[in-house]
């Protein structure tokens, strides 16, 4: 079968998240003690693209489950997800759409379960007008588990991530297709120096995870 060619090659040496589906198993996709294997390269296929958006909150989903989780398999479609700040708040659109895919938290367009509301999707996703992130972040959210409400709250900031200066003047170039194959890809490679520190070797301070309870 023919498969998406991507031209990282550190793509696939980021961690893949492993969660537990179990509607997905009573309507026979997957088997019992199968999970979910969700890589980096599914939430580039979903955004329609790699940046530090995307790239940060595939990583703050990931950290997000094994702090609630520890060992254990997290169980999709029995999370909570309460973002601070409305949709339109910096990227928490674009960012909830990665933590949907692999949470299965979703806003009101959400599943809305089998035999009176079983495996429910709806509404596990919500945005608190009423608060806001930090202003140096990127985002924040509150994850919860359903079966035991245990909360944590994490924050994303990408104000230390290295710039090379040449981006500056390749961007332009590379966003209007006015740029040479070789600066164009040179662009990439250069923007995707930064992706590369988000997902392997994030600095202190990028994430930071508060247990509520």
């Amino acid at each position: 079968m023919e498969k998406t060619r991507f031209n990282k090659t550190f793509f696939n040496t980021v961690e893949p998240i492993k969660i537990r589906d179990m509607l997905a198993v009573v309507l026979g996709a997957i088997d019992k003690n199968e999970p979910f294997v969700f890589d980096y390269t599914d939430v580039i296929k979903l955004a329609g693209h790699s940046c530090p958006a995307v790239s940060g909150a595939y990583k703050l989903t990931q950290l997000a489950l094994k702090t609630l989780y520890k060992n254990d398999m997290p169980e999709r479609g029995r999370i909570l997800v309460t973002f601070k700040g409305g949709v339109d708040y910096k990227v928490n659109g674009p960012i909830s759409q990665v933590v949907t895919l692999i949470t299965g938290a979703s806003v009101e367009t959400g599943f809305k379960g089998l035999g009176g509301g079983k495996y429910n999707r709806h509404n596990l996703l919500s945005f608190d007008e009423e608060e806001e992130a930090e202003p140096n972040a990127v985002c924040t959210m509150i994850f919860e588990r359903m079966d035991n409400n245990k909360k944590i709250e994490i924050s994303y900031r990408n104000h230390m991530l290295p710039m090379n200066p040449k981006m500056g003047d390749l961007m332009p170039l590379a966003v209007t297709g006015k740029g040479t194959d070789a600066e164009i890809k040179e662009f990439g490679e250069l923007w995707h120096e930064r992706i590369k520190i988000i997902l392997l070797n994030p600095p202190k301070g990028m994430f930071e995870i508060k247990e509520l309870n």
